[in-house]
């Protein structure tokens, strides 16, 4: 795939950005590779997980590619990165991301897309674009306030602050924070682990619990009730719950 990788593990895809020379910035070949890959998983893929070559996950837009556009042009350039990251987010196969290095810009809007994000202590993340005289365009706007409110976002524009690994993960960037260098095997353990759960749990959680947070508390209440209905009525939910009442399934620990 070029500029990306593709393994498969079982039921797990690690895919891989693989710009390391170039901080695995994002340009459009990138970025169509990504969408080519997460419109289509491979046939049993149950887990993803986003990695990248080198020390850096992502230092965001490659700015190579800031020819100058017409402001049509600049409009569908970022609707395209919408487009692709919104086929992670709202895919139906989890995305666990492996953060490490730089997390800048576009690279924080592209983990912003994932499932879940482990990150390893090397990383930092920041928003440049204000002090380059741009906003964000591959929806930073709509994602990372989710994550850390949008004054938290306002600060990391206005002032060009940077978090580093411990600073994100206390406000929310990351969900796992692991030393150096155990980011991959973290996160393929996380993705083996979502790849064990019954696939319509794993469809309610990608796809009804969004819609659920965003909707107004009656109509929340409703569509969980209704999916609530589906997952349990299914036949490995129904085996699931055999297992655990006859002491086949191990129970939740510490």
């Amino acid at each position: 795939m070029g500029t990306t990788t593709v393994e498969r593990h079982g039921e797990v895809a690690v895919v891989r950005l693989t710009r390391a020379a170039k901080r695995n910035a994002l340009d459009d070949g990138t970025i169509l590779r990504l969408e080519e890959f997460f419109a289509a998983p491979p046939q049993g893929v149950r887990a993803i997980v986003l990695d990248a070559e080198g020390e850096h996950f992502s230092a965001g837009l490659d700015l190579s590619e800031l020819t100058e556009r017409t402001t049509e042009e600049a409009l569908e350039h970022s609707l395209m990165w919408h487009r692709v990251f919104d086929r992670i987010e709202g895919g139906r196969v989890p995305v666990v991301a492996v953060l490490k290095g730089a997390v800048i810009g576009g690279g924080l809007e592209l983990a912003a897309a994932a499932h879940l994000r482990v990150a390893e202590t090397s990383a930092f993340y920041a928003l440049p674009e204000g002090q380059r005289g741009l906003f964000v365009g591959g929806g930073a706007s709509v994602r990372v306030p989710r994550l850390v409110g949008a004054h938290r976002m306002a600060d990391m524009m206005l002032t060009g602050r940077v978090h580093d690994s411990a600073d994100g993960q206390a406000i929310g960037l990351s969900h796992y924070l692991v030393d150096d260098g155990a980011g991959l095997p973290k996160a393929m353990e996380l993705a083996e682990r979502i790849a064990a759960n019954a696939p319509l749990t794993n469809f309610a959680v990608l796809q009804a619990l969004p819609r659920i947070a965003e909707a107004a508390p009656a109509q929340g209440y409703l569509m969980e009730s209704l999916m609530a209905a589906v997952a349990s009525t299914s036949t490995d939910a129904q085996e699931r719950m055999r297992a655990f009442l006859e002491h086949r399934a191990s129970k939740v620990t510490r």
